[in-house]
């Protein structure tokens, strides 16, 4: 038996009789495996593969995973049976090809590896295979996903195409092993259905274009270059008997009504407190499934509102990271569930404190592993920084409006520019090193690195300070090796922004490729990439703030730079139908015309929808939860005031109580009759904005009014005091 087959069938013995992460003394007892003798047991790379077929299946194999050149059907057929041998012995018996349409959540569709073939005596008899041609695509019905008119009933082929470059995993959930086979998704035409398809093609235009411009700026020719990705993930957790019983939680992710409770994060206690026990035994079983599906988790915490917490991971590459990331947010709802939680993933579930966001923490890699976003120690190290460092700069002053678009959405539009989330202007953050050897570069004096100073903080302890502050208000902050994009959504599919980043980097570097080729010609290396880096850091200029980015002057200031400031959702989609704004995601290849285009009518329409379920949702709640309660409530204060009445009792206050449960009796029942007359209108982006979003605004303010003069026990939904504290 070979030393591959050994350890999956250890790991699947150790699976199926105990819990993850457990195993046995000789003496039998239970002991804890730590997390790297349980991670990736459930995964199964590309070099996992390979590593068991024989040597000329093995380079084919190696061939198509790396360029894409198609294996012949046996190479295929013998990948089939190692996929299946390996997942078998997972105690797996369906496959599924997992996919993220761009609906929000991943897709999948469960096959059994049984099939029928004749026996011996003539009898059909059950027999388990995958054969290669299932396990390199599949066909789900595409025109049942959104695709922006790029297909329809009577144009519904789709298929989805085995990426092997992220490992396949085995999931376990409810008795039930499947091995989930991560692809892309694409129409019969070869449009991209989905958010996987256009990363790939952006990251393939990255490496094209990186490594021509690190040859120029080095003089050596350059391997591949990759980005990479670690993606932060905030949450927050409630109980779910207390999500279950309010609608708004259950149909859209966020409360539509409530009151901030008297503590909540003012006094500054929960960011990085004690975590719970009923919050540590949900991470605890959490950490541990995504270690056996091979997501590299590091950071557990938690953070800043009652009762929101934080994962992250190490990073990886840009692909792998995005599909972890997906898979992350999966296993948090699903193992919140067996806790008796509810995971809400909501940009801002809670009004009046902090909402959730995934900070994408984003650099480049070469294929020998230099981080090409390290500052560097010598003089060569710093140049090439310096020149990377121009490219990006370029990339996000060309098209902040692009980078926008890519964190829009309804969630968003109440996180960002305020508690710690960052504004709606795109700009970049270096920070005070890395920003004095950009401004070095742009008047021609020496670049040098500025070194963090050793801080004393008693006679015994000192601390090694950065070279540089944090600035929690910027979009895309550099923090030391890496930038991080900060402005995405909680909710939000990385992949998404990281198409855009990357692509909008791959074009500078085009661009400055080419005048660094015709200056090469004019003079020597070094000469030429200074030049090339002055010009394009000053052409760059506006889109570096280092300031505060919440403050008025800030706004004021980025007008007058020409920075754009797209306030809302239709706001930001607007540039998807901008031809300017866009021609450098076709030019490279990445989108296509029609599929800008179809991401705009997605994306628009998502957002409408999404609002009218909202708005919906609000109008039921109060007509059916408020309405009543405050009937019952007022019933209850008449009632009192006549016995006053009868026993000769001063009332003035109740009267004066009464009189104001009246009030907002009236309020919440004629913010009904116009958020309905609302929905009946707004069937446009702009009219959603100007005519459906403060209809709802009005209603909820009457109806967080009724929630403070209604009696708890008549109140009928867990308010915010409810629903933020017991999962602390």
């Amino acid at each position: 038996m070979s030393a591959f087959s050994t350890l999956h069938e250890s790991v699947s013995g150790i699976a199926r009789e105990f819990s993850l992460g457990t195993s046995l003394h000789q003496d039998g007892a239970a002991v804890r495996l730590n997390p790297s003798e349980t991670f990736g047991s459930h995964a199964l790379s590309w070099r996992a593969i390979a590593s068991q077929l024989e040597s000329s299946a093995a380079n084919a194999f190696e061939a198509f995973v790396r360029s894409g050149t198609p294996m012949d059907k046996s190479v295929a057929n013998r990948v089939g049976e190692v996929v299946l041998r390996w997942a078998q012995s997972l105690g797996a018996t369906h496959y599924a090809h997992w996919f993220q349409p761009i609906t929000g959540q991943p897709a999948e569709k469960h096959d059994a590896f049984m099939t029928l073939q004749p026996g011996p005596n003539g009898d059909m008899i059950g027999v388990d295979e995958l054969k290669g041609s299932l396990l390199l695509q599949g066909e789900p019905d595409a025109s049942s996903f959104p695709s922006g008119g790029l297909r329809a009933t009577h144009t519904a082929r789709g298929y989805t195409v085995w990426d092997p470059r992220t490992p396949l995993f085995v999931r376990d959930e409810a008795n039930a092993r499947t091995l989930l086979i991560p692809c892309a998704f694409v129409s019969y035409t070869g449009h991209a259905l989905d958010h996987k398809t256009p990363l790939l093609r952006a990251l393939s235009a990255l490496d094209k274009a990186a490594t021509r411009f690190l040859g120029l700026v080095t003089g050596k020719a350059a391997g591949h270059v990759t980005a990479t990705l670690g993606a932060e993930q905030e949450y927050f957790l409630i109980d779910r008997a207390h999500f279950m019983a309010r609608p708004d939680l259950v149909m859209t992710g966020r409360t539509l009504m409530g009151n901030v409770p008297e503590r909540n994060q003012q006094l500054e206690d929960h960011y990085f407190g004690p975590i719970r026990a009923r919050v540590q035994a949900f991470m605890v079983d959490a950490e541990r499934e995504l270690y056996r599906l091979g997501v590299p988790v590091k950071t557990r915490h938690c953070e800043v509102a009652p009762g929101q917490f934080e994962l992250a991971p190490v990073f990886e590459e840009a692909s792998v990271s995005c599909d972890h990331n997906v898979l992350t947010m999966d296993v948090l709802v699903r193992v919140a569930e067996r806790h008796g939680l509810a995971c809400l993933l909501h940009e801002k579930p809670f009004a009046g404190i902090n909402g959730s966001g995934k900070h994408n923490n984003w650099s480049m890699s070469t294929d020998a592993g230099e981080n090409l976003l390290d500052p560097g120690h010598n003089e060569a190290e710093q140049l090439r920084f310096m020149a990377v460092l121009a490219a990006v700069l370029r990339a996000v002053h060309q098209h902040a409006d692009a980078l926008r678009v890519t964190i829009a959405s309804p969630g968003n539009d109440h996180r960002l520019g305020a508690n710690e989330a960052p504004p709606s202007i795109i700009s970049a953050y270096l920070g005070e090193a890395i920003d004095a050897m950009a401004t070095a570069a742009e008047t021609g004096a020496p670049i040098t690195r500025k070194v963090g100073e050793l801080l004393a903080i008693s006679d015994r302890l000192k601390v090694q300070l950065d070279a540089t502050d944090r600035n929690r208000t910027a979009p895309f902050a550099f923090t030391g090796n890496k930038f991080e994009f900060r402005a995405v959504g909680s909710s939000d599919n990385c992949a998404w922004p990281m198409t855009v980043l990357n692509t909008a980097v791959a074009q500078a570097m085009n661009e400055l490729s080419d005048r660094l080729e015709r200056s090469l010609k004019a003079g020597d290396r070094r000469s030429a990439v200074l030049e090339v880096v002055k010009e394009a850091i000053a052409e760059s200029r506006s889109a570096r703030f280092e300031g505060n980015g919440y403050s008025e002057e800030w706004v004021e200031e980025a007008a007058r730079r020409g920075l754009p400031n797209l306030r809302n959702t239709p706001a930001a989609l607007a540039v998807l139908e901008k031809a300017e704004s866009t021609r450098f995601l076709t030019d490279l290849g990445v989108l296509s015309a029609d599929e800008v285009h179809s991401r705009f009518e997605i994306h628009a329409e998502r957002y409408l929808k999404k609002l009218d379920i909202e708005a919906a949702t609000l109008i039921d709640m109060a007509r059916r939860l408020v309405v009543p309660a405050l009937e019952s409530q007022i019933g209850q204060t008449g009632g009192a005031i006549a016995l006053m009445q009868a026993a000769n009792v001063r009332r003035e206050r109740a009267a004066t109580r009464f009189a104001r449960l009246a009030d907002v009796f009236d309020r919440v029942l004629l913010g009904i009759d116009d958020l309905e007359k609302a929905r009946e209108s707004a069937h446009e982006l702009s009219k959603v904005t100007d005519i459906l979003v403060p209809a709802m605004a009005s209603l909820r303010s009457a109806c967080d009014e009724a929630e403070t003069i209604v009696g708890a026990a008549t109140w009928p939904m867990p308010t915010y005091r409810d629903l933020l504290f017991p999962a602390r």
